[in-house]
């Protein structure tokens, strides 16, 4: 099954939707801290769903509810609508379900990515023939960050074709590190304190040593940043990568990204050997911006 692609939106241990509470009680009213800061959690929700079946292309409902850390019962409800809004469609000979075309509405708007994947395609592809290993680009998207264009399909030296619309939790990913050293401070406070409210404790001491700790102080100084053995791919484990910001009018537009396989090639030799050719063609996109 495919590794989850979307930060749970909280831990959740009220009663829910999903139960019955008791005589003049919502479910509101038996929810959580956490719960009280999100004003309609169905839609939070079904943000989660749909995320979690664009990513990974096409999920049974037991793999949507898990992934996307929605209760059964309501991962089918969900699904059903996406269904009828044409979000979503039903495999003609099996239970897994997949994106329609009408997903791309939902970015239609975002012009600024569109012009950035444009430029970026191109240097992109000619950097892969150079190093063999696949490049992505990928912009921030809440508390992920989600892939624009990828040239996995160019190179043998990948597990899997990695297509846009593929999301990583920002803190779980070198392009998410690269994108927090290098944005606003109010986006990055903004994100951080997100995920200090939803995240579990994983997250949470991940916030504090990215913040506390000077991770990414260290990155911004660094101009790059790493993440070994990735976990939050479809082969958690296999891959390391190294991520340079794409810098435009002294503000971040998105990340540029290499990824090889961990057992091939040390982290440190791979710095040294791939980093200053994903920088440079970092800068002759953002020159072209």
């Amino acid at each position: 099954m495919a590794s989850r692609a979307a930060i749970p939106l909280q831990t959740r241990r009220d009663a829910g939707p999903d139960q019955k509470t008791g005589p003049g009680h919502s479910a509101d009213q038996g929810a959580d801290d956490n719960d009280r800061g999100i004003p309609i959690r169905s839609i939070s929700r079904a943000i989660s769903v749909l995320q979690v079946v664009n990513s990974q292309s096409s999920l049974t409902m037991t793999e949507i509810a898990a992934s996307s850390g929605v209760p059964y019962p309501t991962a089918c409800r969900i699904v059903k609508t996406l269904v009828c809004e044409g979000l979503l469609e039903r495999e003609d000979k099996s239970k897994r379900y997949r994106p329609t075309a009408k997903v791309r509405s939902l970015a239609s708007g975002y012009d600024n990515a569109s012009k950035l994947v444009e430029v970026a395609r191109p240097l992109m592809e000619e950097l892969t023939m150079r190093v063999g290993w696949p490049i992505t680009l990928t912009t921030h998207v809440g508390g992920s960050m989600v892939i624009g264009a990828s040239t996995h399909a160019m190179t043998s030296l990948t597990f899997n074709d990695y297509q846009p619309g593929y999301a990583m939790p920002v803190l779980e990913c070198s392009a998410g590190l690269v994108y927090l050293a290098n944005c606003q401070k109010h986006v990055r406070d903004a994100v951080m304190n997100q995920l200090r409210r939803f995240g579990d404790e994983d997250t949470r001491h991940m916030v504090e040593l990215a913040i506390e700790g000077g991770l990414l102080h260290t990155i911004k100084s660094d101009g790059y940043a790493t993440r070994s053995f990735v976990q939050h791919t479809r082969n958690p484990g296999k891959t390391s990568s190294i991520a340079v910001p794409i810098m435009h009018d002294d503000q971040i537009d998105g990340a540029l990204t290499v990824a090889f396989f961990s057992s091939t090639i040390e982290l440190r030799l791979a710095v040294k050997e791939l980093m200053p050719e994903l920088r440079q063609c970092a800068s002759e996109i953002s020159k072209l911006l």
